[in-house]
């Protein structure tokens, strides 16, 4: 009996340290936003590459990573992205949620953007 109490607590000690599998992301090559020009009241859809620099209208952006959790999971996009201006500077830095675009969006005087999906 104290084998088997031994085994038990042991295997629920070691289960703790690994990787639990809702927590494992993929990451992919493209990020694929939606800007909306609040002056022109357009709203265009833009696939930017991750690590690369893209330019559009008078936005820079930098997408550092783009995930998409385990295809056995609910699916959920993150985009980390670096926005700046050439009068203002960096306007934003930081995650978008696909899922919750109201969490962390960029709202700019001229902009909005958000992230729509990441992919290969």
């Amino acid at each position: 009996m104290k084998k088997i109490c031994s085994l038990i607590l042991f295997s629920l000690f070691a289960a703790s340290f690994l990787p639990n599998a809702a927590d494992a992301y993929i990451d992919r090559k493209n990020a694929v936003v939606r800007i909306m020009n609040k002056a022109a009241g357009k709203v265009q859809t833009v696939t930017l590459p991750v690590g690369k620099n893209a330019q559009f209208e008078k936005l820079n952006m930098v997408v550092r990573s783009c995930k998409q959790t385990d295809p056995f999971d609910a699916e959920d996009f993150y985009m980390f992205i670096e926005v700046e201006t050439d009068t203002d500077g960096k306007i934003f830095s930081g995650w978008m949620s696909a899922n919750e675009p109201g969490d962390n969006p960029l709202q700019n005087a001229d902009y909005d953007l958000w992230l729509v999906r990441c992919e290969q």
